[in-house]
């Protein structure tokens, strides 16, 4: 209940019930796990607040975001008891119809049968057609994830889109990748406090699996939409065995993909990316790596073939990250700026091209820290507004989907 809400009726009441009243709702507030007066300013731009689908106890997440031809809105996430480990999990999808305002009954995006599927990313390609690219997880570990792609010509209607095509997407990074691991990883400050499933501890052995064509070649994911250029894409990847990440580019409309160089980091993971005015792209990375807990960036200066090595912004992290280019002179980020969580989840802006940040206000805020939001997904929508997606975990039997729309414009 909103304190506004709370006013009114307090006025309708014996005066002397007035002030126990407000009591007691704030103390429901913090009971229930979120307190949503915490959210500050971007409470006046918030335009629309709803679950895609009531609480329940599977385990959903990793949404992903997109606006379709006709107006209409889609979202996907990975549902089931689990992750990885669960054999059951699948891809779950959803629609909104333009200014309706609300969701369609779940259905069923993808299922590799036996198989866990996660991490899914909805985009439409320069010629209009819907691609759904996910994970499927061999032997139940993420080092071993096959990626996977759908696509459909037609998904205009409140439902499931009419699939036309399937396949697997299959990389082979070359002897370049072990070059650039060995180079910039020794480039970067000496730590020993670092993980990766292929590294325990870390830096030799993380060279020495980079110069496997097995490893290499195998157990990348998605999780952030890519940036599409005409009928380029570059698809963000990353590896939870080699804890950093690394770019598919596709240069004719995600018929054909190649691995990019990796961007070689200590947990420098599931890149977001934008182009700066000068054609630099900027990569943004959630921290899987030792502390402190920040944001990571990495930059390329060649269309996403070869980047810099990661370093760590000022930015605390831990969980997630976000962002999109709004126009030319503010881009947005979006993340879990904590370092113990997923209880607080906010907006950021930048005037600079992401050569610094100034928070906007708190998206998600649990001040009894247990709460989880998380994996956001992000996009300026054709109505000139910002629609959002995310994880909405407020205990392990209370789980959603939640979407949001904001006008962030009005902060700027």
């Amino acid at each position: 209940m909103k304190l506004s809400n709370l006013n009114i009726l307090a006025q309708a009441i014996p005066k002397n019930y007035a002030s126990f009243l407000r009591i007691l709702v704030l103390v429901l507030c913090c009971i229930g796990g979120v307190d949503a007066q915490e959210k500050g300013l971007l409470e006046k731009s918030l335009k629309e607040e709803v679950l895609i689908f009531p609480l329940q106890d599977k385990h959903v997440h990793g949404s992903s975001l997109v606006e379709l031809k006709n107006g209409n809105w889609l979202a996907v996430w990975f549902q089931g008891s689990g992750e990885r480990t669960a054999d059951d999990v699948l891809i779950m999808g959803a629609t909104c119809q333009k200014g309706k305002g609300q969701w369609s009954k779940p259905f069923i995006m993808a299922d590799t049968p036996g198989i866990p599927d996660c991490n899914p990313v909805v985009f439409i390609n320069d010629q209009g057609k819907l691609f759904l690219v996910w994970i499927a997880v061999l032997a139940n570990r993420w080092e071993q994830s096959v990626l996977r792609v759908k696509t459909a010509k037609d998904y205009t209607g409140h439902g499931l889109p009419k699939w036309n095509w399937q396949d697997n997407i299959f990389l082979k990074p070359g002897g370049e990748f072990a070059q650039a691991v060995d180079q910039q990883l020794s480039a970067l400050p000496k730590s020993t406090g670092g993980w990766a499933e292929y590294a325990r501890p870390y830096d030799e052995q993380i060279i020495s699996a980079a110069k496997d064509p097995s490893k290499r070649s195998i157990g990348w994911m998605t999780r952030i939409k890519p940036l599409m250029e005409g009928s380029r894409i570059i698809l963000p990847l990353y590896s939870d065995g080699f804890n950093f990440s690394m770019m598919a580019i596709s240069e004719d409309d995600g018929m054909t993909w190649s691995p990019s160089l990796p961007i070689v980091g200590r947990g420098a993971i599931q890149p977001a990316l934008a182009r700066r005015k000068n054609g630099d792209i900027l990569a943004l990375m959630r921290d899987s790596g030792d502390a402190p807990a920040r944001v990571h960036q990495s930059i390329s200066m060649d269309n996403g073939h070869t980047w810099t090595a990661s370093t760590k912004t000022a930015i605390p992290n831990t969980a997630s990250v976000e962002m999109i280019k709004w126009d030319e002179g503010h881009w947005l980020f979006l993340g879990n700026d904590i370092v113990d969580g997923r209880y607080l989840l906010t907006l950021y802006v930048s005037e600079d091209e992401g050569a610094s940040w100034t928070a906007l206000g708190k998206v998600e805020y649990d001040r009894m820290k247990r709460g989880k939001f998380s994996y956001p997904s992000m996009l300026r929508g054709a109505d000139d507004l910002l629609h959002i997606t995310y994880s909405y975990h407020l205990s392990d039997d209370k789980k959603s989907i939640k979407y949001i729309v904001l006008d962030p414009a009005l902060h700027f």
